[in-house]
């Protein structure tokens, strides 16, 4: 049809496309600096009409908005011709679109100290606050993830970007364990990233971020002691982006005093949950192959959850598109593609994201998926080793 392109594969590319392509989404991107911007709009919205819910913006929109927006606006499994590809990626347009979320994220967060501290003009009571701090954790969230894309590109200026972006919410081992750490072992029994078939949300979170940080610092620990150096120096990406941290929050508690740290570690704890519950929903139960020598088969499309809801899509930089993440680190957000090997999950990361919060329904929803994506065959899937006996008769009984 007129305006469609062929579906790019996994295995191959089609190079029938037309000479002048064009991204239809190139503007749509901008969308993503609305989630920083959170905080000043909430206050703007308070001050116009003394209503404390704006303070609640940050949970409204993931739980009810994008949601919606998913559901209306649909999916996109559109991906540019190959002939696109290289110039999509060297175009500063869309590079630009994540380095002002930065500064957007700095901003709601200077000003959501002053508000709690007093400051603005209005006045909070204790569920205004924790609304704002909601708010401006899923801020950290996002930039996380914002972090995330700027981590994976060469440049020593945008890897430094990164941890700047990730010293709000106090994840910066993120940046080591992600790039060398999850995406070596990604979808095996070795990687605490990659959530198995049984494993609720609240398990995981205290197997992944224990042993994300536990890995973290071993790859940096290793590395540096390969170069004859010390761990415990500055050139540890760890202990530097830690610090980056520690100058921040002490910046901000210097300045609005320490009626702010409280409020600062909530936000903090609520962004690293917000990113963790994505690592859950991204390779649930999904398990790459050992073979005969030890090793694992090669990281498919198949190892991967992907979404093509467009608005979720838009709000985490193409984040959903993460099977051709996986197999292209380095390829930037706008060039990532649908593969069709892919399995999909039934709705957008939003929405995926309130369903992981209720295991029963979560594994309602996600469990007969993960078995039809093995045909059956429930012995594939990643099972949680305390609940493999159980897992095994329950669904070689069902199938």
């Amino acid at each position: 049809m007129p305006g469609q392109h062929p579906q790019l594969t996994y295995e191959g590319q089609l190079p029938t496309f037309p000479d002048r392509w064009r991204d239809r989404k190139r503007y749509v991107w901008l969308l993503g600096l609305v989630i920083p911007t959170l905080v000043p709009a909430s206050w703007l919205g308070v001050t116009l009409t003394g209503c404390g819910l704006f303070w609640w913006s940050g949970p409204v929109m993931t739980v009810i908005v994008i949601p919606l927006l998913d559901f209306l606006v649909g999916s996109d499994s559109d991906n540019p011709p190959d002939s696109a590809l290289q110039h999509l990626e060297q175009d500063r347009f869309y590079r630009w679109a994540t380095y002002l979320y930065l500064p957007a994220q700095y901003v709601s967060l200077v000003l959501a100290c002053w508000l709690w501290t007093g400051g603005g003009g209005v006045t909070m009571n204790l569920a205004d606050k924790a609304g704002l701090m909601l708010t401006v954790g899923g801020i950290a969230g996002v930039a996380i993830n914002t972090a995330h894309e700027l981590g994976h590109q060469r440049a020593n200026s945008e890897r430094w970007l990164s941890k700047i972006a990730l010293a709000q919410s106090g994840y910066g081992q993120f940046f080591v364990e992600h790039n060398r750490g999850h995406h070596a072992r990604v979808a095996t029994p070795e990687d605490p990233a990659s959530a198995r078939l049984g494993e609720n949300l609240y398990q995981f979170f205290g197997r992944s971020i224990v042993g994300s940080l536990r890995s973290a610092w071993g790859i940096e620990a290793r590395r540096l002691r390969c170069h004859g150096r010390s761990p415990w120096s500055f050139r540890n990406d760890v202990l530097n982006a830690w610090a980056l941290t520690a100058a921040l929050y002490a910046a901000l508690t210097a300045v609005f005093g320490v009626a702010a740290l409280p409020w600062l570690i909530g936000q903090a704890l609520v962004g690293i949950a917000l990113l963790e519950t994505i690592n859950y929903l991204e390779h649930y139960g999904l398990r790459r192959q050992p073979r005969r020598n030890g090793s694992y088969e090669q990281v498919r499309p198949s190892h991967s959850w992907n979404s093509n809801s467009v608005i979720s899509n838009v709000f985490l930089f193409h984040l959903q598109r993460h099977s051709d993440h996986h197999a292209n680190p380095q390829r930037r957000y706008q060039a990532l593609c649908h593969a069709d090997e892919a399995p999909q999950l039934p709705a957008g990361y939003a929405a995926m994201v309130v369903l992981a919060a209720f295991p029963p329904l979560w594994r309602r929803v996600m469990d007969r998926r993960v078995v039809a994506h093995y045909g059956g065959d429930v012995s594939r899937a990643a099972l949680s080793p305390r609940k493999q006996q159980k897992l095994l008769r329950r669904h070689q009984t069902l199938g």
